[in-house]
């Protein structure tokens, strides 16, 4: 194996659009060192070339259906023949299945937000998917401009998801969801916004679990009163 490239390993994946089965890069765990973690939960990897984030889609080289694994199997009608004419049929066959620089990444989110918009993907997995473009882009350190734009898409996602519930069979929980729609709105400038979500999370200490998540609204709500005073 290339000494260069033994953080990654191979994973098998069957395409849901063409049923040919390829090869997608993952990181290895043992070599995911975070060092920093934002408060809306982006890490930051001792190494830029060892960022999961850089494989987190996958992208088939035969029709480009692209996916990741919090996107549902569940294809509503027409869907499939939609994603065919769409993606398929103007496809030229490219391989995102080898070492992914930054460039093949942000394609790769793309190509996923694309299909997931056309199957009429859930909220809180669009979410997903526009979030962690975002924290491509911070973590790299490239285009704060494509950051905040991607970042103001998550939270609509994540604003819709939390009003239609369709979070709720999935491993996010309401305190999780209410804590990252206020950290998000602080991040875009909507201040009235994120103290409503904030409080709404402080309001819930008493039934949850999640007292981590409890305290870092209570963090936030805070450090935003501070501002305000000191301005």
């Amino acid at each position: 194996m290339n000494k260069e490239l033994e953080y990654l390993y191979d994973r098998e994946v069957e395409c849901k659009i063409c049923e040919s089965t390829f090869l997608t890069k993952k990181v290895r765990s043992r070599f995911i060192r975070a060092h920093q973690h934002d408060t809306d939960f982006c890490s930051f990897y001792t190494s830029t070339n060892i960022n999961p984030l850089l494989y987190y889609v996958s992208v088939c080289p035969t029709c480009g259906f692209s996916t990741s694994e919090e996107c549902s199997d569940y294809f509503p009608p027409m869907s499939k023949d939609l994603i065919q004419q769409k993606i398929c049929d103007n496809w030229n066959s490219k391989d995102y299945g080898q070492e992914r620089t930054l460039d093949m990444a942000i394609s790769s989110y793309k190509l996923a937000i694309y299909c997931a918009t056309i199957k009429k993907e859930k909220h809180i997995a669009l979410g997903g998917l526009y979030l962690r473009l975002a924290w491509l882009y911070r973590t790299e350190r490239v285009n704060p401009q494509e950051e905040q734009r991607f970042l103001r898409l998550a939270l609509d996602e994540y604003i819709q998801s939390y009003s239609v519930g369709d979070f709720s069979d999935t491993s996010f929980s309401e305190t999780r969801l209410l804590y990252l729609i206020g950290d998000l709105s602080k991040r875009v400038g909507l201040e009235g916004q994120a103290i409503r979500y904030f409080s709404r999370v402080i309001e819930k200490q008493k039934e949850t679990i999640e007292k981590g998540i409890v305290q870092m609204a209570k963090d936030r709500w805070s450090e935003m009163r501070e501002e305000k005073r000191s301005s």
